[in-house]
């Protein structure tokens, strides 16, 4: 049974990952007959947010790999112990956690960092020619992990956010909300999911879709 990684980075789509993204995520692989893997770094979220009001909650910490727990009902591993051999594929939910904790672009655009564990395995998984898919905001992640590799990507279309891909070192490929984009030299997969789906039916289309296509590069 292919092991496929699913590296979360909280639970809640403003301070982590996004939930449907997440589940979704989760199911598609399950049907796959493939077995899912969750993990996240152990670390503190960057803030944590109201999710009703959406505001900062002053004063309050929360920890990523703990609330992580919470969509993996438990079960999920601190990303530091996961190697490239224990899986054969990597996925990564957005949310906003995918842009503050596992990476700072929500805070510094084109100049942010990958958390150290994050950069590790997704350059490892490449390395080897192991598939990783990126939904909504994670292929920022993807993008500055792979500095160097000129990885092909989708955000859907926020020029914005594009461009910012692009000076990174990415090349951005618009895609409407129900595909994908592969990048067969990199072997990724990545589809904009909540940057544009308007519900969760219109999420799930371009998800399922890439994690059709992960698995079938694995």
């Amino acid at each position: 049974m292919k092991r496929i990684g699913v590296m979360l980075s909280g639970s809640g789509v403003y301070d982590g990952s996004e939930i449907h993204e997440a589940v979704l995520a989760l199911l598609a692989i399950e049907r796959g007959r493939a077995e899912a893997v969750c993990m996240a770094p152990d670390m503190q979220q960057m803030h944590v947010i109201n999710h009703f009001t959406g505001q900062v909650e002053a004063g309050q910490a929360r920890a990523v790999l703990a609330e992580s727990a919470r969509i993996a009902r438990g079960k999920v591993v601190d990303a530091a112990t996961v190697s490239v051999e224990d899986i054969d594929a990597l996925v990564i939910p957005g949310g906003y956690g995918a842009a503050k904790n596992l990476c700072d672009f929500a805070v510094k655009g084109a100049d942010c960092t990958v958390h150290p564990e994050v950069r590790r395995l997704v350059r490892a998984l490449v390395d080897r020619g192991k598939p990783v898919a990126g939904i909504c905001i994670a292929p920022a992640v993807l993008a500055k992990a792979l500095d160097g590799y000129a990885p092909q990507l989708t955000i859907g279309n926020d020029a914005d956010t594009a461009a910012a891909l692009e000076a990174m070192g990415a090349r951005h490929v618009a895609c409407p909300v129900d595909d994908i984009v592969v990048d067969e030299k990199n072997r990724l997969v990545t589809t904009p999911a909540y940057m544009l789906a308007e519900n969760i039916a219109e999420a799930a289309a371009g998800i399922e879709k890439a994690v059709k296509q992960l698995l079938a590069m694995c």
